[in-house]
């Protein structure tokens, strides 16, 4: 059987699901299915995209094929690479708020972060006018809009940010090996080629699993519960971003209030909150409101942003639904960032009462959103993310 050894990475994958050590009901057991289906399309989708000759943009993870505590605020593409061919990368500058590159030597696995190479935002090139750019990847000495892959190159990701669900809009992008234009790859006629493949899809999917469920094992999970971390660089050499991270566990009548200064356009142009599930993926996002970017959020008249997560309703702008999850993930981002920043521009963290909420928001009044306002509000995310993955 030409599929046998991605049968067998399927079987090892559900002892995977089944056997992880945060199942503690139905709700989470079902989720890790959930999880499973998507981490399945996602490998075999990857293990096509194989394609250092002729390679081309893949998305990395989306709505229905989460990982790696997805941002919902952004759309993740890849693809592979070659450190001695020079590849060619094309598009047009959308009105997103960050657009950023990243070279990568090997990958994600389950005990090390991969080795970033190369990392940067769209500041550092060239674009003309009507937005277009043209960028050089290779091995040549850099020059302008060219950049040296380094020994072990093997990956360029590539991220675009939005701040503003509604009104930003996407870019496009496209990539080609130089020397190979005109030309086509070589017809597959070798079906032990295609077994090759879903045994490598296999791989990859084993690897996603006991990687992204190690991962808060390093960054989340040694911090004290109902916490977050001061500001600080995020892990893996992404360029001009920081974050702060924690994860809560939380009673049905009680909430966490997150306190944070709204940096401001002229630091952070992109500053958002998400929560994750304990698969370590972001929540639905579509449906529910579990992140909100500094243009979603409602600033109180301080220059605070004031966030409330919960599994009640609190009846205001800001909330942050726990959807189920008594225990989670939270994390902040900044990106773009014009300086670094200091503890004094992260968060405060208190967990309270859910009934003493009125009295301890110091804007409360503020902060209210009448039922008829939520429902618009959660129409207006399933629109957006809607025209977003079809943009």
């Amino acid at each position: 059987m030409r599929t046998q050894a991605f049968a067998e990475a399927l079987a090892e994958a559900e002892k995977i699901i089944t056997g992880a050590p945060h199942i503690a009901s139905e709700q989470d057991l079902a989720e890790g299915y959930d999880y499973l289906a998507g981490s399945i399309q996602a490998s075999l989708r990857l293990a096509w995209a194989y394609q250092r000759d002729f390679p081309y943009f893949v998305a990395s993870t989306g709505p229905y094929a989460k990982m790696g505590l997805d941002n919902p605020d952004t759309l993740y593409f890849h693809a592979y690479l070659r450190d001695d061919a020079e590849y060619v990368v094309t598009g047009r500058r959308g009105t997103t708020a960050d657009l950023s590159f990243q070279v990568l030597k090997g990958d994600y696995s389950p005990v090390e972060v991969p080795d970033s190479l190369s990392a940067f935002d769209d500041r550092a090139i060239e674009i003309a006018a009507d937005g277009t750019f043209e960028l050089r990847f290779g091995p040549a000495t850099p020059e302008r809009n060219y950049f040296r892959l380094g020994a072990g190159s093997s990956m360029l990701l590539v991220r675009e940010v939005y701040s503003d669900w509604a009104a930003e809009r996407r870019g496009t992008i496209a990539i080609r090996r130089a020397d190979r234009a005109g030309c086509a790859p070589p017809v597959t006629t070798d079906p032990g080629a295609l077994a090759k493949r879903y045994a490598v899809a296999g791989k990859i999917l084993l690897s996603r699993l006991r990687t992204f469920l190690a991962f808060p094992e390093w960054f989340y999970l040694k911090e004290p519960v109902n916490t977050m971390t001061p500001p600080r660089p995020t892990p893996g050499g992404l360029a001009t971003q920081f974050s702060s991270a924690g994860h809560y566990d939380l009673g049905e009548d009680q909430a966490m209030i997150v306190t944070v200064p709204a940096a401001g356009r002229q630091v952070a142009p992109y500053q958002g909150i998400q929560l994750g599930s304990m698969w370590y993926v972001s929540l639905d996002y579509i449906n529910h409101q579990t992140s909100l970017t500094a243009d979603q959020a409602r600033i109180d008249p301080d220059g605070r942003m004031r966030f409330v997560i919960s599994e009640r309703d609190p009846g205001v702008a800001n909330w942050l639904e726990c959807t189920g999850h008594r225990r989670g993930y939270v994390q902040i981002r900044w990106q773009r960032l014009t300086r670094d920043l200091t503890t004094a521009d992260g968060p405060q963290v208190a967990v309270v009462p859910h009934a003493d909420l009125p009295g301890l928001l110091p804007y409360y009044e503020h902060a209210r959103v009448s039922p008829a306002e939520w429902r618009a509000r959660i129409a207006a995310r399933q629109a957006a993310v809607a025209e977003r993955m079809l943009g």
